[in-house]
């Protein structure tokens, strides 16, 4: 409302979420048309808002979280023994990953997105080249009714079932699907998970997250002039398409995200 006071008529809009899904993006978006129909209610115009797109295989995200992970696997292995690599993200119902992204696609965006992303992290860094059988992935954070599926394994549950394996290599945690150290980074896995290494004797180290690195603000700016200026000659790297860059919060395609 403040933004049609002043006569702005075209905005862009960044959500802090690489991701495809329903709470990833569709959820964004119906926020957006939700805040434009309150102002239209008061007789006022609304500004034109353009939704920046997804970024889960953006080169300067990729290399931002590379770059930490070979910090984090450094603070691991100064004492000669090497580490494994494992990455998660926020679970969440598995219908609501299975309803992610345009129905032609097949489904699944979110989940199929933090893999590839995973992988590609992996191929940037000191792990060297990955494919997708190569990523260790798990999930966090997840709420609801225990009768009601979820993406799995937790990564506290992982963590064990390792052990029980006979794996004892110490552990470099990549929040892949988290940009700060919000809540979830900082109790689910800088308390809890690493509760759990410590009771297993494992060693444990969790990888920085990439919003506070200059390397992120300039991901930023290569979204904004996608829209300004036209393509910008940064690539898609990854093996899935991006998508989310819709107006007024119109979803990205029919039926996108069980819309």
């Amino acid at each position: 409302e403040q933004m049609a006071d002043d006569g702005i008529r075209n905005a862009l809009v960044f959500a802090t979420s690489a991701w495809g899904g329903y709470s990833g993006c569709r959820q964004y978006h119906e926020d957006i048309a939700r805040a434009r129909r309150a102002v239209l209610d008061r007789g006022k115009i609304p500004p034109r808002l353009q939704r920046l797109r997804q970024f889960h295989d953006h080169p300067r995200f990729i290399a931002a979280f590379a770059r930490a992970v070979d910090e984090a696997r450094c603070g691991l292995t100064d004492a000669g023994v090497d580490a494994d690599l494992l990455f998660t993200a926020h679970s969440v119902p598995a219908r609501a990953d299975r309803e992610a992204g345009p129905p032609a696609l097949g489904g699944h965006l979110y989940s199929r997105q933090v893999r590839d992303s995973a992988r590609l992290i992996r191929s940037a860094s000191s792990f060297g080249d990955a494919t997708d059988a190569d990523v260790e992935l798990v999930w966090q954070s997840r709420s609801g009714p225990p009768s009601v599926p979820w993406l799995d394994p937790d990564i506290c549950d992982h963590l064990r079932d390792r052990v029980r394996r006979g794996n004892r290599r110490p552990v470099v945690l990549c929040p892949v699907g988290f940009l700060s150290d919000h809540v979830e980074v900082m109790w689910d896995l800088d308390t809890e998970a690493r509760e759990v290494a410590d009771e297993l004797g494992i060693g444990f180290r969790r990888v920085a997250t990439p919003g506070p690195t200059r390397q992120f603000a300039e991901l930023v700016c290569d979204l904004v002039d996608e829209v300004a200026t036209g393509p910008t000659g940064v690539p898609e790297t990854g093996d899935v398409r991006n998508f989310g860059s819709a107006v007024n919060g119109s979803p990205c395609a029919v039926g996108c995200c069980g819309a």
